[in-house]
């Protein structure tokens, strides 16, 4: 199944899991949180262990608890499936990916 995904739009991605590269600033970071906004589950993933946890830290106090870090260099394909392998081990499933690193 193919769709676009509208910012837009008022659809719920609740139940959705959602990968983020380059997620530690700028539009990566933008991204998750509108995701995680949405409802969806959302890894967040960059090689900035420290800018994820920021990230992190400020979705959960807006109550948007199903983000996680996964710190990760992604142009490492070991580092991919890592990253890969933790999300399926979380959640059981990979529905959204944004390629943005």
């Amino acid at each position: 199944m193919s769709w676009a995904l509208s910012w837009n739009a008022k659809e719920s991605l609740a139940g959705k899991v959602a990968l983020v590269t380059g997620a530690s600033s700028g539009i990566g970071a933008s991204i998750a949180r509108k995701l995680a906004k949405r409802g969806a589950y959302v890894a967040v993933v960059a090689r900035r262990r420290e800018r994820l946890d920021e990230l992190v830290h400020d979705l959960h106090k807006q109550e948007l608890y199903e983000v996680v870090a996964v710190p990760a260099d992604i142009q490492k394909a070991e580092d991919v499936q890592q990253v890969v392998n933790a999300i399926i081990n979380r959640w059981g499933r990979l529905d959204i990916v944004v390629a943005n690193a």
